[in-house]
């Protein structure tokens, strides 16, 4: 597309030609509101300049004879840069005759350590570099319930109660009549006096008469 071509379709829209690859044969050119891109650009630098601000190291100085009072403050500072989300470097120091009891020094760090327990958790355990004891204290990571995995309730079946007796029929339903009982068997019939081939026709006759 020529250029003319291109500025003519970027005014119709309202927005500009921006160049993107101006050393690409031909150049690459983008249609897009450049003051809008400049303010997305300016507000990404600053939240990234936010963020590496938020996750500095901070750190607190201490020395094996401190007095109570001072190591209370140099606590209170502590918890208030680790409820802020910020790492804490804490060093101590040994000057002169100190070096000969380091013990003390290790004492002290880990009493720093065992104080700030609810709050932060050791990132770099107590080290002897030189004259100095460091440790690395970090803040606890929040748990945060993940949506979708927590487990349901099982239902509670229902108690058993004892066994319900049968209800009663009821006035207005008519109770089932009882099945026909069978009919009685038929009495056997007497069985007629035999006859004789060779009798008489009369006697037959009175004979039949009497069944």
């Amino acid at each position: 597309m020529k250029t003319s071509d291109a500025l003519k379709k970027a005014r119709l829209s309202g927005l500009d030609l921006v160049e993107i690859s101006p050393t690409a044969r031909p150049p690459v050119c983008r249609i897009m509101d450049h003051g809008k891109y400049l303010y997305d650009l300016n507000r990404k630098n600053k939240s990234s300049r936010k963020q590496q601000h938020s996750h500095a190291v901070k750190e607190i100085k201490f020395h094996s004879n401190v007095e109570e009072h001072d190591y209370q403050t140099k606590l209170s500072r502590i918890v208030e840069f680790v409820t802020k989300g910020h790492k804490v470097k804490v060093s101590l120091m040994f000057r002169g005759r100190e070096n000969a009891h380091r013990d003390l020094g290790f004492k002290l760090i880990e009493r720093v350590i065992s104080d700030c327990g609810e709050l932060a958790s050791v990132d770099m355990s107590p080290k002897l570099i030189g004259r100095h004891i460091v440790s690395m204290i970090a803040p606890r990571a929040a748990k945060i319930p993940v949506k979708g995995r927590q487990e349901k309730a099982p239902k509670k079946a229902p108690a058993e109660g004892p066994e319900k007796a049968p209800a009663p029929p009821s006035a207005e339903t008519p109770a089932k009549a009882p099945q026909e009982a069978a009919a009685p068997e038929a009495a056997p019939k007497e069985a007629s006096a035999p006859v004789a081939a060779d009798a008489p026709a009369a006697t037959v006759e009175a004979a039949a008469e009497s069944t």
